[in-house]
């Protein structure tokens, strides 16, 4: 089950396109939904989180907790919404293409990517782009 929870004031757009999108992506990756929950709040709410759990002193647009088991993907994905306005902003992209591009990025580390390294990044950066073709 994939859910959407705010501590702010935003709602997403579709929210059962989105889960029907983000469930393929999950299927085409050969793995199973378990319970994911995406949690948008703002920067200082996630500023806090990145200190405390991470010891990283940096904005950041999304930090993903993994619980998932085998084949099963669980967790909890928090989105700075401001941090995906001004990404937008910043890469000439609308809001809603910058939110899916992070929305994925967090699904994708579940499955097992990373982006540490270069090439783990173009990796990465490829299945964004092929799972954002699909979503239309």
């Amino acid at each position: 089950m994939i859910e959407f929870n705010s501590t702010n004031e935003f709602q997403i757009v579709n929210p059962e396109r989105i889960i029907l999108w983000l469930s393929n992506v999950i299927i085409s990756e050969k793995k199973d939904i378990g319970e994911i929950n995406f949690i948008f709040c703002d920067d200082a709410y996630l500023h806090k989180l990145n200190v405390d759990f991470l010891n990283h002193d940096t904005l950041t647009d999304i930090i993903s907790f993994d619980y998932s088991q085998g084949n099963v993907l669980n967790g909890d994905i928090y989105i700075s919404t401001q941090r995906v306005e001004e990404n937008a902003s910043d890469f000439n992209v609308s809001f809603s293409d910058e939110l899916c591009r992070v929305m994925v990025h967090g699904i994708l580390h579940y499955c097992g990517y990373k982006d540490k390294l270069e090439e783990e990044k173009k990796l990465m950066r490829s299945k964004e782009n092929l799972y954002l073709a699909l979503m239309g």
